[in-house]
């Protein structure tokens, strides 16, 4: 079924685009909302609704809280095809990610992982395996991303005491039918193909379908990857008084299989060995994810609205993989170790529902209050074979044979985890003027993991019962409960410009909630509690200029697990903190021309934070950046003609907790061409990294960098109709 959904694709997207490009001119593309470029002035985002950042239906002004929003069309504009690349344009944003957790692993405001910083897709929180998320990946069918930056565990429950990333796919259009599509290749013999189609069926109800498929031989050696998104949507509308949505995603993602460079003492990468690759010639790195979804949004009366979200998520991700390397410039090898085969098996169920009361007041003012809960079941299966002979040797830094995976102990179940969460919550916004509002919220929520080794027969080839695994192997369940809450303050000096403040807290897992597992002491430890100070401006600027915002915070994160002296009791008294500032700016400006552009500059700290007889008290946490900024300049030079420059940096990054290792900063641009041949039919040139620029996207533990794509370049025909 897959290979037949991918030829499908293939074969069908030059037709799209040879049928989308046909028909009569249309007239200006700046008058034309469907034309091929747009250079009409961009949209303030400002004054939209951000769903991510509240459930009572408010604006990003009249929100206490920093959001932002990337919408699709200009990420594609950007050419980040790629998940990670386009979400870390928002502000703060950086990536932290490797084959290890996904690829989809980020840091905001100082906390990084999946642990800290949760990902939604269009308002579903996906609960991580193990430290791993692995969808989404690919921008095609994204309609916009929403990022909320600092504490969201009142609106969505542990793991985002940094931060939320919500991807909102492509919805029905039942207004009209439009479609476009896409082809596109470049180096590294990487190639894409994609189209989407949506629009009525009836009146009432209306159809959207979008594919992608990518293929690279990738920048290091043995550097291949592949993956297929498929996305379909289907909304019943009646009546304004109700629409219902039923949508599937899935995903075959088959990235590189690489795990990174070893550098020199942790510090030094050696441009010599650049594009090897140190893993085992017959590596396998396979994601695949289902992801179904039912949505009922209804008005129940004037004032009175009703959302429900049912959704199932099942994911099936495999590892075997030589995974960890160390250079030594002197005899000029480097010594491979860690073989390891895992697979996740992994179903979530779950549903949110909540109910929306709107209470007129006194003169032109109201109160919004939002009441609901959220339950989700996770089941999984965790298979390894982690070898008890474990798979080491030495190769030569260049020109070596990578050899092939040994497995010694055979990949099969080791043990399975049942997690269930329930949790109520309420959001209350009272306008105590027309100017001056007050937002809070509160959530209450249980976790209750259990977790349950698979005992094997004495030959070690079939399951014959199960043991519980935690608490020392007496009791098969764990549970952790926390209370979080929020309070903020916004005042519109006009209603083009809003200042806000809150307080807010949030709490982090303890490692990862669905394969927590431990034993003795830790057993008790609760889950990590933190709380958030934050003020701000924004607004629109006059004349339709664009807008800016401005936040200052402070975040703290209590009962980290400190281990005072070697082989001591381990405690749950440390700490660590963040304070910063975060700019952003979007500018219309004459001449055609446009900017984007946004900065961070943070104090990231370990408060009170030891290990063993190492004290890390005043070191930056691993993978956490002290500034970053992005920037894009567009210059729409004629109505067929368009040019973009866009610049990414991001300051360095220690790679362990005594900061004597780190990754360089880096700047990285990129510069692309749009030249529409007619309304419909545009060519796209692309240069990135124009100035080939060495740097590292992230490490995998302390000795490894995995390095970005070298100059690349790419030619793109993109049709829309």
């Amino acid at each position: 079924m897959i290979i037949s959904a991918r030829r499908a694709l293939i074969l069908s997207t030059p037709i799209w685009i040879i049928g989308a490009a046909t028909g009569a001119q249309a007239q200006a593309a700046a008058d034309d909302e469907r034309a091929i470029i747009v250079t009409a002035q961009r949209e303030a985002m400002l004054a939209q609704e951000a769903a991510t950042s509240s459930r009572l239906g408010i604006t990003a002004l009249e929100t206490p809280a920093s959001v932002a929003t990337l919408t699709g069309d200009e990420l594609r504009a950007r050419g980040d095809v790629q998940y990670v690349e386009a979400v870390t344009r928002a502000p703060g944003v950086t990536a932290s990610s490797t084959p290890g957790d996904g690829n989809t692993a980020l840091s905001i405001r100082g906390f990084g992982g999946h642990g800290s910083v949760m990902q939604l897709v269009n308002g579903v929180r996906m609960l991580p395996a193990a430290g791993t998320i692995t969808f989404p990946f690919d921008t095609w069918n994204v309609e916009r991303i929403e990022v909320l930056n600092g504490p969201a565990s009142v609106l969505y429950g542990q793991g985002a005491l940094g931060g939320v990333i919500n991807v909102i796919p492509k919805t029905p259009n039942l207004a009209r039918w439009e479609g476009d599509t896409l082809a596109s290749y470049g180096s590294f013999d990487t190639f894409q193909l994609a189209a989407g189609l949506g629009g009525p069926i009836t009146r009432s109800l209306g159809l959207r379908v979008d594919g992608s498929y990518r293929q690279s031989d990738g920048y290091v050696d043995r550097g291949d990857s592949n993956s297929l998104a498929l996305s379909g949507a289907l909304e019943f509308r009646p009546n304004d008084d109700l629409s219902v949505v039923l949508r599937h995603d899935f995903g075959d993602n088959e990235p590189m299989r690489y795990w990174g460079t070893p550098v020199v003492n942790g510090n030094t990468l050696d441009p010599s060995i650049r594009r090897e690759n140190y893993n085992v010639g017959d590596a396998v790195i396979d994601w695949r994810d289902h992801r179904t979804q039912f949505s009922v949004d209804a008005r129940l009366a004037e004032g009175l609205r009703v959302n429900s979200t049912s959704y199932r998520l099942s994911t099936l991700r495999r590892w075997e993989n030589l995974e960890s390397y160390s250079y030594n410039p002197a005899t000029q090898t480097v010594a491979r170790a860690d073989n390891f085969g895992i697979v996740h098996d992994l179903v979530q169920w779950g549903n949110q529902t909540s109910l929306t009361l709107e209470t007129p007041l006194s003169g032109q003012t109201r109160n919004t209050l939002v009441v609901g809960a959220d339950l989700n079941w996770i089941d999984l299966d965790y298979s390894h074979s982690f070898a008890t002979d474990p798979q080491n040797d030495v190769v030569p830094a260049t020109g070596f044979d990578p050899g092939t995976f040994l497995d010694t102990v055979g990949l099969a179940p080791r043990y399975r985890t049942a997690t269930r969460v329930i949790a109520f919550f309420a959001e209350d916004r009272l306008e105590i003027t027309p100017r001056l509002s007050l937002v809070g919220g509160l959530r209450y929520e249980e976790n209750r993991v259990g977790r349950w080794n698979y005992v094997y027969n004495p030959a070690g080839t079939q399951i014959i019962g199960e043991t519980p695994a935690l608490a020392g192997g007496t009791e098969a369940y764990k549970n952790f409960d926390h209370f979080t809450w929020r309070a903020g303050v916004v005042y519109e000096v006009t209603p083009e410009l809003s200042l806000y403040g809150q307080y807010v807290t949030g709490v982090d897992p303890v490692g990862t909630l669905t394969t927590f597992t431990t034993s003795g002491a830790q057993f008790a430890f609760t889950n990590p509690t933190g709380n958030m100070v934050e003020a701000g401006v924004k607004g629109l600027l006059p004349r339709g200029l664009g807008q800016a915002t401005l936040a200052v915070f402070r975040i703290v994160k209590n009962d980290l697990t400190v281990q005072r002296v070697t082989n001591g009791p381990l405690e749950q008294i440390g700490q660590q903190s963040s304070t910063g500032a975060e700019a952003s700016l979007s500018l219309n400006l004459p001449f055609g021309l446009g900017l984007d552009a946004n900065a961070m500059l943070i104090d990231a700290k370990y408060d009170d934070f030891a290990s063993g007889a190492v004290d890390f008290t005043g070191n930056t946490p691993p993978g956490v950046p002290q500034a970053s900024a992005n920037a894009s300049l567009r210059w729409d030079a004629t109505q067929q003609l368009q040019l973009r420059s866009n610049l990414r940096w991001v300051g360095k990054r220690y790679t362990n907790n005594a900061n004597d290792r780190r990754i360089p900063s880096f700047i990285v641009v990129d510069l692309a061409a749009s030249y529409a041949l007619t309304d419909n039919l545009a060519v796209d040139l692309r240069a990135n990294n124009v100035f080939d620029t060495n740097y590292a996207l992230s490490a995998y533990g302390s000795n490894q960098w995995l390095l970005a794509p070298p100059r690349n370049y790419s030619v793109a025909v993109r049709a829309a109709f």
